[in-house]
C-alpha cells in the first residue's frame, strides 16, 4: 500500500504537468489562427496560453510550471525551429506566468475573485505587471538576434504585451469561473430566460459593433453592465470572452471600424476595445458580488440576532424580525421599525 502510493503522487503529478502542457500547446494553436504581422514580426492580439498558465499555476500551484516550458516549447516547435533565440523566447514566456502567479499570491488573491481587490490585483499584477516579462524577453531577442530592428523594439513590445495581457484578463476569468461553477446567489424569477435572452443580445450586439462600418463599439458595454450586474463574472467573463474574439477575427480580416486601418492603427483600436471590455466585465463583476456577500452576511447577522432578541423575550418581538416560519416568511413586510 505504501508502496503503491508513493508510486500514485508522482504518476499524478506528471499527468498534472502534461496536462497543462497539452493546454497550453492547444491555447497556442488557437492563438495562431488570428495572428497578424507587425514591422515584420509575428504577434497574437489574444495570446490564450498566457491565461492558460496562470490559471493553472492558480489552481495546482507552482508544481506545474515544467508543464508550461514544455507547452511554450512545444509550441515554439510547431512554427519553427527551436534555436538559441526561441530558448530565450522559451525563458520569458515561462517566467512571466510563474511571476504574476507568486504576485498574486504575495497581495493575497483569491481565486474565486468574489473582492473587488482580487479583480484590481489580477488586472495590474497579473496582467500587466507579469506580461512585461515575456514581452521584455521576446522583443529584446528579437533585437539582440538582428530579426527585428531597435527603432522598432517598442511598438513589437507593447504589441507583445498587449496581446500576453489580454490572454490573462480574457481567459483566466473565464477559465475560474467554470472551475467555480459561479453562480448569482439569488435565483430569481426567470433566470434561466433572461440569461438566454442576455447571449443572444450580447452576440447579436458585438458582431454588429465588430463587423459595421460606423464606430458603434461603444455598444458592447451596456451588455457587459447587463451582465455583470445580473449575473457576475458567470454572465460578465463569457461576454468579455465573445466580444474579444469576434473584435480579434473582424480585426484580423479588415472588417467594420478596422477597415482601411493601418496595422498599428487597428491593433490599438483592438487592445483599446479589449482592454476596456475586459476591465469592465472583471471589476464590475467583482464588485456586485463582494456587495452581494456583504449583504449576505448582514442579513445573517440579522437573523441571528433576531434569535437571541426572541430568547431574551419570548413571543414579544418575534413580529420585528425576518424569522424563519415567522410571519416575514409568509409574505408580510420583512422588517418594521419598532
Amino acid at each position: 500500500m505504501i508502496g503503491s502510493e508513493q508510486l500514485r503522487r508522482p504518476a499524478a503529478a506528471a499527468l498534472r504537468i502534461l496536462v497543462v502542457a497539452g493546454a497550453y500547446w492547444l491555447g497556442g494553436r488557437i492563438g495562431f489562427t488570428e495572428r497578424v504581422i507587425v514591422d515584420g514580426s509575428v504577434v497574437t492580439p489574444l495570446w490564450p496560453p498566457t491565461g492558460i498558465a496562470l490559471t493553472a499555476l492558480l489552481w495546482r500551484g507552482i508544481s506545474v510550471w515544467p508543464g508550461i516550458l514544455i507547452g511554450a516549447l512545444a509550441t515554439i516547435a510547431t512554427i519553427g525551429t527551436v534555436s538559441v533565440e526561441a530558448l530565450a523566447i522559451l525563458a520569458g514566456n515561462t517566467l512571466a506566468p510563474v511571476s504574476a502567479y507568486l504576485m498574486l499570491r504575495i497581495a493575497g488573491f483569491r481565486p474565486a475573485l468574489d473582492r473587488l481587490r482580487d479583480g484590481v490585483a489580477l488586472v495590474f499584477l497579473g496582467a500587466l505587471a507579469g506580461m512585461t516579462i515575456s514581452a521584455t524577453a521576446g522583443a529584446g531577442t528579437l533585437v539582440v538576434s538582428g530579426s527585428l530592428a531597435a527603432h522598432d523594439f517598442w511598438t513589437i513590445w507593447a504589441a507583445w504585451w498587449a496581446g500576453d495581457a489580454m490572454g490573462v484578463l480574457v481567459v483566466t476569468p473565464m477559465l475560474l469561473v467554470l472551475r467555480s461553477t459561479v453562480r448569482p446567489e439569488v435565483k430569481r424569477e426567470f433566470f434561466w430566460t433572461e440569461a438566454v435572452v442576455l447571449a443572444v443580445v450580447a452576440f447579436a450586439v458585438a458582431w454588429a459593433a465588430t463587423r459595421t462600418e460606423s464606430s458603434l463599439l461603444f455598444l458592447v458595454f451596456p451588455v457587459l453592465i447587463w451582465a455583470a450586474l445580473r449575473y457576475q463574472l458567470a454572465g460578465s467573463a463569457p461576454c468579455t470572452l465573445l466580444i474579444s474574439v469576434l473584435a480579434v477575427t473582424a480585426a484580423t480580416s479588415g472588417q467594420g471600424p478596422f477597415e482601411d486601418r493601418s496595422m498599428l492603427e487597428t491593433m490599438a483600436l483592438l487592445q483599446a476595445l479589449n482592454g476596456a471590455c475586459a476591465l469592465t466585465g472583471l471589476l464590475l463583476g467583482a464588485l456586485v458580488t463582494e456587495q452581494l456577500a456583504v449583504r449576505r452576511r448582514i442579513e445573517e447577522a440579522c437573523v441571528a440576532l433576531a434569535g437571541v432578541v426572541d430568547q431574551l423575550a419570548p413571543g414579544e418581538t418575534a413580529h420585528l424580525w425576518p424569522l424563519p416560519g415567522g410571519p416575514s416568511s409568509e409574505g408580510e413586510e420583512p422588517l418594521r421599525r419598532a
